[in-house]
């Protein structure tokens, strides 16, 4: 009796950018030369959630991206944890890097 002919495994898609906390408000960009208007498939990984993010701006590889509005002033979420506060703003979609996000420690 011959073995039953396996099914192809549906493609996985590659995520864009990485969240890794439900509570993060930015994401992780894990992709070489994220382009703007790019509608970027995220995961979260804490608990495999996915999302998608129209990508304002050109964003590099290691970098952020607000996943919700952020005004001057608004405190970061990055592995559920204050990494830090706006010192300008970012709404959704736009990179967030030292040009308007400022660690707390100084």
């Amino acid at each position: 009796m011959n073995a039953p002919i396996a099914a192809p495994k549906a493609a996985t898609k590659i995520p864009h950018v990485l969240a890794h906390s439900p509570k993060d408000n930015v994401a992780v960009v894990v992709v070489e030369d994220l382009k703007a208007g790019t509608k970027a498939f995220g995961v979260v990984t804490e608990n495999d959630t996915t999302f998608e993010v129209e990508i304002k701006d050109d964003i590099p590889i290691g970098h952020k991206v607000a996943l919700v509005d952020l005004k001057k002033g608004d405190t970061v979420i990055k592995y559920g944890q204050d990494v830090g506060k706006m010192v300008g703003d970012g709404p959704k979609g736009r990179h967030v890097h030292v040009h308007n996000h400022k660690t707390k420690r100084w």
